[in-house]
């Protein structure tokens, strides 16, 4: 039975990254968001979004504003919701299909921004949370995705502190520095491996 590790942090806590060297290591990871983004271009979903938030939120070529929707549901976390009700369900059907491809693998990795604040890592055999100190986590966001500090907060405090997060996790990553990082990665692969 393939194991599902969950990986996880908050936003700017460089998950992402950890995720391909993950993966650089030839092993399966699904990120969820991806998937998201690309089910969230399906037109009929993008008919549900729709009725949520009201026409104003496409763009000319009737695509999604994906920088309007943020700035709503950060703000709204009703709206939030709504959204994550249309969104989740078929992300983890996709996640399903997925995973009948890697059933061959001792464990996949599972990238979930929100995976305690979805309920998600119910369904982890094993959690990696990365973590960072609060001002590294607002520069790298401001500088990678040109918000304000305090759109960058706003954010963080829709998601689980992590405090919160580390009672629930099986294994802490602290990445503050790149090398120290991959480290910590290849030590928590080799136990998942011999496990």
């Amino acid at each position: 039975m393939t194991k599902i590790i969950g990986l996880t942090g908050g936003i700017g806590s460089g998950k992402s990254t950890v995720a391909k060297y993950i993966a650089s290591k030839g092993i399966p990871v699904y990120i969820a968001d991806d998937e998201a983004k690309k089910i969230m271009d399906n037109e009929k979903v993008i008919t549900e979004i729709k009725i949520i938030f009201t026409d104003d939120i496409l763009t000319n070529d009737n695509k999604l504003d994906r920088v309007k929707i943020a700035n709503i549901v950060f703000n709204n976390p009703d709206k939030l919701r709504e959204l994550n009700a249309i969104v989740h369900p078929k992300v983890k059907i996709h996640f399903k299909n997925w995973l009948k491809k890697h059933k061959k693998n001792l464990f996949i990795i599972k990238e979930v921004a929100i995976l305690f604040e979805t309920g998600g890592d119910k369904e982890c055999d094993a959690i990696i949370l990365v973590t960072a100190p609060e001002e590294i986590r607002i520069q790298r966001t401001t500088t990678r995705d040109n918000l304000t500090v305090d759109n960058v907060r706003k954010r963080m405090n829709s998601q689980f502190s992590d405090i919160e997060k580390i009672k629930k996790s099986t294994f802490v990553i602290n990445n503050i520095n790149l090398e120290d990082t991959y480290f910590q990665v290849d030590e928590i692969l080799e136990k998942m491996n011999n496990s």
